[in-house]
């Protein structure tokens, strides 16, 4: 949970998240700068939600002489929810900027909101398709985790690298699984890599057999899992279960303690493009992302525990570190937080982000580029021993 030990500090929370903590902010002079977030702390994508959530908690409370507030909701794992919250988040709470949501469906499905209201939105879920192409309505919207397409390619010539030529894909029958399917076939094309079959399944199913079966069947030389967080397991137990003896992929949509905790020794061997901040203290000292990442690393875990640490909360953080180069910017110009000059200005300057080393690469934003990653920002990483080291 948050702690106020900031001067002048302001929070606002969901009921879910306290009504201790939601008295005593009532008692604190109001924000001048409000930050709406919407996370999915529970339902399916919660292993991705919780750890974004805690790390709002963290976040200053003071910038630029100015406070800031911070209104937390859940979304449930569910799009219409998101939705639902982001129109709370902007008409009633007046939020100057939007974060989230943890999972694609549930960002694109706030897209329509953020541009309407015309309130800048910094999404924390991967799909290219939240930040492109940048048009009228994505204008407003950024993100911080790495584009399929930065992951898929580290993928796709490791695969080449092993020798891989056939490749079976099973993942979510959403628009995550869809745009890592997507990127991944343009890369596997290039790479002389033949994906020989794509099997689907829901975020909410508890059994994969007739899918996994069927993947079988065609023999793949690997098995990638086109899934986030826990449900990513399913796939991989079913296949280790039935004997499957060949190499499984994972994408960086399962980086958390509670994807390792679930899936246990169905995992080991698993390989998975990632940000460096999983493996930061494997990076060399001259890497600049180096010290951002194991600076949160410390952060988060003394607030969360040892260990606690993991992909969604840096992107999370990526999210305040964003917020802290751009919020200075835009008032600077003298437009005041709370209107829609200031929202304007907010914008301009997050689409301006030159050099910003943040925990998972060093991000330069542009009016065609809204997230801002080169291939600085993924490594390859394995699963061993139950965690996460640098693929040689």
């Amino acid at each position: 949970m948050p702690t106020l030990d900031r001067p002048r500090a302001a929070l606002r929370l969901a009921p879910c998240l306290g009504a201790a903590l939601l008295g005593l902010a009532s008692t604190l002079a109001g924000a001048q700068i409000r930050i709406g977030v919407t996370v999915s702390s529970t339902g399916p994508a919660a292993s991705l939600g919780i750890p974004e959530r805690n790390t709002v908690a963290l976040m200053p409370r003071t910038l630029a002489g100015q406070t800031i507030e911070y209104t937390v909701l859940d979304d449930a794992s569910d799009p219409v929810k998101a939705v639902q919250n982001a129109r709370k988040l902007v008409t009633e709470d007046k939020a100057d900027a939007l974060v989230g949501s943890s999972t694609t469906p549930n960002s694109l499905a706030m897209i329509d909101v953020a541009a309407e209201s015309r309130t800048p939105m910094i999404a924390v879920a991967s799909s290219l398709r939240i930040v492109d192409p940048v048009d009228a309505k994505r204008a407003w919207v950024f993100k911080t985790p790495q584009n399929d397409a930065h992951m898929m390619t580290a993928m796709s010539q490791h695969m080449s690298d092993k020798g891989l030529k056939k490749i079976a894909i099973i993942g979510f029958n959403d628009a995550y699984g869809e745009g890592v399917v997507t990127e991944f076939g343009k890369l596997a094309a290039v790479r002389k890599i033949e994906v020989v079959g794509v099997e689907r399944y829901a975020r909410t199913d508890t059994s994969v057999t007739g899918q996994v079966l069927k993947v079988l069947a065609l023999n793949p030389d690997a098995v990638l899992v086109a899934a986030s967080g826990t449900p990513a397991v399913l796939p991989a137990h079913a296949l280790r279960e039935r004997g499957y003896k060949g190499q499984i992929y994972f994408t960086d949509g399962v980086v958390n303690n509670d994807f390792l905790r679930v899936g246990g020794k169905d995992l080991e061997g698993a390989f998975l493009p990632a940000g460096p901040v999983v493996v930061a203290k494997d990076l060399p000292d001259s890497n600049p992302i180096k010290k951002v990442a194991l600076d949160f690393s410390k952060r988060y875990e003394d607030a969360n525990g040892k260990g606690s640490m993991n992909s969604f909360a840096a992107h999370g953080w990526n999210a305040w570190l964003m917020l802290e180069r751009a919020i200075p910017v835009a008032l600077k110009t003298g437009a005041k937080p709370g209107t829609e000059a200031f929202r304007a200005a907010l914008r301009d300057a997050l689409e301006n982000i030159k050099e910003l080393v943040t925990t998972h690469g060093v991000m330069n934003t542009s009016k065609t580029d809204h997230m801002g990653f080169d291939q600085r920002a993924r490594v390859m990483v394995q699963i061993k021993d139950g965690g996460w080291t640098l693929a040689k």
